[in-house]
């Protein structure tokens, strides 16, 4: 398989043994929606709430929607709201987008792989790097025949599309909603709980190496702890996330298993089968020795074999 977006979404235009072909836009919309299902269901009770405190802050109906599609960063929005009604103090505001928005520092480091070669797109990526955007675009399993860019850029303008119809629901119909919406925040996390058992069971189950498969989970987990012992609640996020880089820094000689980059780097998505149960294998002209060698990337058999008929001999 060869590496990054080029080759994830290759549709093997060589002569060799062509990879599955890419499905469009569609078929990438298809996959992605469901799967933001629980982002949605979190995104629109929250945008609603948003919206209501927006008016109910004595600011225009139309603000919290504009806010919502330009703004878009979750917990900085809601303090936003007290911002825009305090006195004008823009290097406090400034420093308070620093403070809580800090975690997107190390969302975009996780993500520099997978927007890699994104194009366009990846202008719009990064903009709506919200966390449950990232939880989704970095733990989802995308076939190979999806188009990850387009997979990544659904997931991201769904859930925008979820957080600005949350709040123009709530800026616009906010007094006459009457039911109680206390807890429906916890979606949320439920939904982060829900990842992190899909990625610790991703990982690998039983007592048979139970803590170096699960090294990051443990990092996380007990970083957290210790620095809400310390800091208390108000305060322990930022510490929280030095520490887990600082961890995942000095591990990563032993989180970079050799096997892995090995099952990475792989095969060219070019590159067919040399022989098939100890018989000779051709595939259009090209031709491999029984059982030996590889066939590169441009057909050309290995130094020394006949191939004037194009049978390996």
């Amino acid at each position: 398989m060869m590496h990054g977006y080029a080759a994830e979404n290759s549709k093997g235009t060589g002569r060799g043994q062509a990879a599955p072909p890419v499905r469009g836009r569609m078929a990438a919309l298809k996959w992605a929606f469901p799967l933001t299902l629980p982002v949605m269901a979190g995104y629109v009770f929250l945008g609603i709430t948003y919206g209501i405190l927006m008016v109910r802050q004595g600011l225009p109906v139309w603000l919290p929607i504009v806010t919502a599609a330009v703004v878009y960063t979750g917990s900085m929005e809601f303090l936003l709201t007290s911002i825009l009604v305090s006195s004008f103090n823009p290097a406090s505001a400034f420093a308070t987008a620093i403070m809580v928005g800090a975690r997107h520092l190390f969302y975009g480091i996780s993500m520099l792989g997978k927007y890699r070669g994104m194009g366009w797109k990846k202008f719009y990526l990064i903009f709506t790097t919200s966390d449950e955007t990232f939880a989704i675009n970095y733990s989802a399993e995308i076939p190979d025949d999806i188009d990850r860019g387009w997979f990544y850029f659904w997931v991201s303008l769904l859930d925008q599309g979820y957080w600005i119809a949350g709040s123009a629901l709530g800026g616009l119909f906010g007094s006459l909603i009457t039911f109680n919406t206390k807890g429906l925040d916890f979606v949320m996390t439920a939904m982060f709980i829900t990842i992190f058992m899909n990625q610790w069971l991703k990982d690998g189950e039983g007592l048979d190496g139970f803590f170096t498969k699960h090294v990051s989970e443990f990092v996380g987990i007990f970083g957290s702890i210790i620095c809400l012992m310390i800091f208390g609640p108000d305060h322990f996020i930022i510490p929280t996330m030095i520490v887990i880089l600082a961890a995942l820094t000095l591990l990563r000689p032993k989180l970079d298993h050799p096997e892995n980059e090995a099952s990475a780097d792989g095969e060219t998505g070019d590159q067919p089968a040399a022989a098939v149960d100890g018989q000779n294998s051709i595939t259009g002209d090209q031709a491999a020795a029984v059982g030996q060698g590889r066939i590169t990337g441009d057909g050309a058999a290995p130094a020394g074999r006949d191939t004037e008929k194009g049978v390996g001999v």
